[in-house]
């Protein structure tokens, strides 16, 4: 009786039952805390279960065991995602619990807090970088260093930073003591704080339990959720309960009763089918029907009459709805219109915004007194009230400081009581909480009150103001890199602000289509980059219809179509040269000298490369100078000047390293394997594609990895390593066709195709090389083109299929040189000349074979040639 007591507290608004058929499922939770404990490893549970059926008292319960137990080795944090309106707000929940930060606090306080903790678990020197990176989870700005400001202007390196530093935090701090995380209400979760999550669960190393909690819809939009980190993660769903153990719950709540009548139990089962939630709402309906009434309401162990005459003679509800009305009905005028004004807060609500409400049409006295708080006190007594008949709860600490915060106990009470508010009353209410929201503590800095702002301003039929408004938390959560998140504010600004505002709806646009970019929604950023142009071409400002047309020319250029870039890039340089836009200027013609590299014309890539790095020296900008030297030297290595590209090879890494730039070093790394590579020297080009593969997958850019598998592939086959290639290039292969990256995919197919050939699987290395070839003339790509022939020339010659595939073998591979003739490409020439040379020794039906000979010793000659050229720094 005593611990049936405890659960239930004193009254019926204290009801909590005890948990009851649910063993399976602990143990689960205490099978994945052991091997946290023991083996400390990661472990991840997902309690999945519709609303009521006990998920988060299953939580509850495992956690209080712990906290019980006389080993305090564990620290538990938990976030919810239930009614929270910014992008990453359940991570800054767990993380403002971690570092014991309370609403209202002051924010230089708790910054100072933040950093002295992470001090305490991180080297110093990290302590700056580590503190801004997390204060955007927690929306706490920080003073930013070198590596953040090389990084801000970057949102999808800075994204992929930010998590990386995050997993290196909580592992570092998990070392110290072990952490268990709890994410509630995941359903509701917003996309971008889903993926952080994912990544977390399949990178996450060292003593961390995970525990997911969330109702079956999160299945609907996240099929995979099951796969997310592999072996260690266990899925466990809570189904009703059934027939024995609803009762045995309904007898343990009904326990003041002394032995509960079978009549009430029945009664409460059959409504709440085996829902645990249900079962205590039915206790609370039988106290306000009549049907139980409290003997003593101080008395220390309660104790309930039965008056089973009333249980015969109430309609009890037959449904949840009815349960739910029921509960309603039982409020008084005063407490309906006080939830009433509440509920069109949403599930939070403050008391502040109460007496706004009912002063709306109130008139000021002739002398307003400070100490006149009657209408405030009035307000909080029938808080009180509702309180303690557990319709809300207040919270210990308020978002706004001075105010009080609370918040609705079950929201199906609430959306009911939300509808019984006239449409017309409703819009005064949402205008007025509108208006008293803008004169709240640091709003306009904060996504989540910016969003709520918004909301209130466009259900109160202030349609500009709401787009604004919309606007404003767009820009905060892009400044924050959640970019789904951001895309939906744009896009509800821009729905809202369709004729007006030409100068915000136009950077809207712009940011729109920045998002988009990020998200891998190309065609809708093409359309938001047009839309940017079309309103830059109307208000006749050239430097921002330059901008447009260079991001229209990248996005054409990213998806392979060369030409539409080059039209779109070469129109934004006139128009940055129009207005003397240096800036916009350099950035031009880095672009174009990159089109042109990526059309195999070096020659005629190296001069708007080296003008560019040229005006972006001058105009100091580190990042931008870095990337100019990465471009040169991929035109002066292709080129077959390896000397001069190692050189600014190494500049680049060396800027990029100076100021952070991660995923910069990344893309150098990568260039300078791809010299060693080009130069026969295998090990070096190994080790170079291994450290910028463990950096890339260290902060989760999955098209970086994509490319450095491709190229580690590709050293595996120089070493004849064939399964290794294999393994390498699948993973490429499918990374690249995730994202949709049509060059990557087909050069990972190119690569992949050799492998199967030095298997002597000639069947599955002319289908991937075919493949390859028609991706490749697809995007009208020469150099790629021509890597893709030649190798499909190898393939069709070592097939063996008779004269008629050997004259194809020879067209492919000549048709190869041409391409790199054409192209000035010597190091892929040089490739090409000794595979047909090859080709030319063993091919037994193509005429004379002296001329044959002869012709493959000049081939093989001329290959020689330029190997030892380029084998030589040249000046």
């Amino acid at each position: 009786m005593t611990q049936i007591m405890n659960w239930l507290g004193f009254g019926p608004s204290d009801l909590r039952a005890p948990l009851i058929g649910r063993v399976g499922e602990m143990q689960e939770l205490e099978k994945a805390l052991e091997a946290v404990r023991t083996r400390r490893e990661t472990r991840v549970v997902t309690v999945l279960g519709a609303a009521g059926v006990g998920k988060s008292r299953l939580v509850h319960d495992f956690l209080s065991k712990l906290r019980t137990s006389k080993e305090q080795w564990l620290r538990t944090f938990r976030g919810s995602a239930r009614d929270l309106n910014a992008a990453y707000g359940i991570f800054g929940r767990v993380l403002r619990g971690r570092f014991g930060l309370v609403e209202g606090m002051d924010e230089e306080a708790a910054k100072a807090q933040v950093r002295n903790q992470v001090a305490g678990v991180l080297d110093d020197r990290k302590v700056g970088d580590v503190a801004f990176f997390l204060g955007q989870l927690m929306e706490l700005t920080f003073e930013g260093s070198p590596l953040t400001k090389a990084v801000i202007e970057d949102p999808l390196e800075a994204r992929l930073l930010r998590r990386s530093v995050f997993k290196s935090f909580l592992e570092a701090d998990a070392l110290k003591t072990p952490l268990c995380l709890v994410f509630e209400d995941l359903d509701a979760a917003h996309d971008d704080s889903l993926d952080l999550l994912r990544f977390l669960l399949d990178s996450l190393s060292g003593p961390i339990m995970v525990i997911c909690v969330a109702r079956n819809e999160l299945l609907s939009r996240h099929e995979d959720w099951a796969q997310q980190g592999g072996a260690r993660h266990r899925v466990v769903e809570l189904g009703p309960l059934s027939e024995i153990d609803a009762a045995s719950m309904m007898e343990a709540l009904l326990a003041p009763c002394g032995e509960p009548p079978t009549q009430l139990v029945d009664a409460a089962c059959q409504l709440a089918g085996g829902n645990p939630l249900l079962l205590e709402q039915m206790v609370r309906i039988f106290h306000d029907t009549g049907v139980l009434e409290e003997e003593d309401a101080l008395a220390e162990t309660p104790v309930w009459k039965v008056h089973l005459d009333k249980l015969e003679t109430v309609r009890l509800p037959l449904t949840v709805d009815d349960a739910v009305q029921a509960r309603i009905s039982a409020l008084t005028t005063a407490e309906r219109v006080l939830l009433e004004r509440a509920a069109c807060m949403g599930s939070v609500f403050w008391l502040g915004a109460l007496v706004v409400l009912e002063r709306l049409d109130r008139q000021p006295p002739d002398l307003w007194s400070a100490a006149d708080d009657t209408d405030e006190r009035q307000i909080r007594e029938v808080l009180n009230e509702l309180v303690e008949r557990d319709y809300v709860l207040k919270l210990p600490d308020s978002t706004f400081p001075g105010d009080e915060e609370y918040v609705f106990k079950h929201n199906l009470e609430r959306e009911r009581i939300a509808k019984l508010t006239p449409a017309s009353g409703a819009r005064r209410f949402h205008e007025a909480i509108a208006d008293w929201l803008e004169h709240q503590w640091d709003v306009r800095t904060h996504e989540e009150y910016l969003a709520m702002l918004a909301t209130h301003r466009e259900r109160a039929g202030a349609q500009r103001l709401a787009a604004l408004a919309y606007m404003d938390a767009g820009d905060v959560a892009r400044g924050r890199y959640a970019t789904a998140k951001a895309y939906d504010y744009y896009r509800k600004g821009l729905d809202l602000l369709t004729d007006s505002y030409p100068q915000r709806r136009m950077d809207a646009y712009h940011h729109l289509g920045d998002v988009l970019q990020q998200l891998g929604r190309t065609e809708e950023s093409l359309v938001a980059f047009r839309e940017m142009l079309r309103i830059a071409y109307q208000l006749n400002l050239k430097a921002k219809g330059g901008a447009a047309h260079n991001r229209i020319g990248r996005l054409y250029r990213e998806i392979g179509s060369l030409d539409d870039a080059s039209r779109h890039l070469g129109t934004g340089l006139a128009l940055f040269e129009a207005v003397h836009d240096e800036r916009g200027i350099a950035s031009s013609l880095d672009d174009i000298g990159k089109l042109y590299w990526l059309r195999g014309e070096y020659t005629k890539a190296l001069e708007p490369l080296r003008t560019g790095l040229m005006m972006r020296r001058r105009l100091g900008d580190r990042r931008s100078i870095a990337l100019s030297l990465n471009n040169v030297g991929l035109a002066l290595q292709d080129s077959g000047e390896f000397k001069q590209a190692l050189e600014a090879f190494e500049q680049a890494l060396q800027i990029r390293r100076e100021i952070g730039d991660l995923v910069g070093a990344i893309i150098t790394l990568n260039n300078l394997g791809t010299v060693a590579q080009d130069q026969g020297a295998t090990d070096q080009a190994l080790k170079m594609f291994s450290d910028a593969l463990a950096m890339a997958r260290e902060i989760g850019d999955r098209n970086r990895v994509a490319l450095l598998l491709a190229n580690i592939g590709e050293v595996y086959y120089a070493m004849n390593n064939a399964p290794e290639a294999i393994r390498v290039l699948k993973e490429s292969q499918e990374l690249a066709e995730e994202s949709g990256d049509k060059i990557g995919l087909a050069d990972a197919l190119r690569r992949l195709g050799m492998a199967y050939m030095l298997q002597q699987d000639i069947a599955r290395a002319r289908d991937c090389i075919s493949r390859a070839v028609d991706i490749f003339a697809a995007v009208r790509s020469k150099v790629h083109l021509g890597s893709a022939l030649r190798t499909l020339g190898e393939v069709t010659a070592a097939g063996g299929w008779g004269a008629e595939h050997t004259m194809k073998a020879r067209d492919y591979l000549l048709r190869a040189i041409a391409i790199f003739e054409e192209c000035g490409n010597e190091s892929e020439l040089a490739r090409s000349l000794k595979s047909y040379a090859e080709f030319l020794t063993k091919a037994q039906d193509l005429g004379d074979p002296a001329k044959l000979a002869e012709e493959a010793r000049l081939m093989r000659e001329r290959a020689d040639e330029i190997f030892a050229r380029m084998a030589q720094p040249k000046s």
